[in-house]
């Protein structure tokens, strides 16, 4: 957020409560939340949701916010939460479970760890597994792997999306 464009005098007043200061700060800050929505968010749609939500966080908690040197800092963390929780609830985002599960995994000793991932990638089905070694152990780009395989990016990109959800799934089960 361009702290030029929000003076202190303009913070304080709308903290303290005055409407006029409230709505020159929501004007001023909205281009600048819009944004960072855009670039965080999966869609346009979640960007829009997430920037009308934390501009009425803003609205009710600009009173509990101490300093404007953390103005910016607080508001763009309640964007960035507002677009994860939006994409968790449609799933995109591991739940608090997963990630417990995924934490557990790599707690594990490295020598275990090496065999569970072994034994996933020997369980995946063969075109799922060709991707992920081309992928993974030779970093081939997708457009080398679509050449090799004769297929198209879409369909190397979706291969590899569920490969390594079916080994995530595996190695956390």
């Amino acid at each position: 957020m361009s702290a030029a464009a929000i003076s202190p005098d303009l913070f304080e007043a709308a903290r303290l409560g005055d409407p006029k200061a409230m709505a020159s700060l929501l004007a001023t800050a909205q281009p600048d939340i819009r944004r960072y929505a855009r670039a965080t968010c999966r869609s346009s749609a979640d960007a829009e949701d997430a920037a009308q939500e934390a501009l009425w966080i803003l609205f009710r908690r600009v009173g509990t916010i101490r300093s404007m040197l953390a103005f910016s800092a607080w508001l763009f963390s309640v964007v960035r939460r507002e677009c994860l929780r939006l994409a968790r609830r449609v799933g995109l985002v591991p739940s608090i479970e997963e990630s417990e599960a995924e934490a557990a995994l790599l707690a594990r000793p490295e020598a275990d760890l090496r065999l569970d991932v072994a034994a996933a990638f020997e369980a995946l089905p063969p075109h799922y597994r060709d991707v992920v070694l081309m992928r993974d152990v030779k970093e081939m780009t997708v457009d080398e792997i679509a050449d090799a395989l004769g297929a198209s990016r879409q369909t190397v990109k979706a291969r590899l999306h569920r490969a390594r959800a079916l080994m995530r799934e595996y190695l956390t089960r």
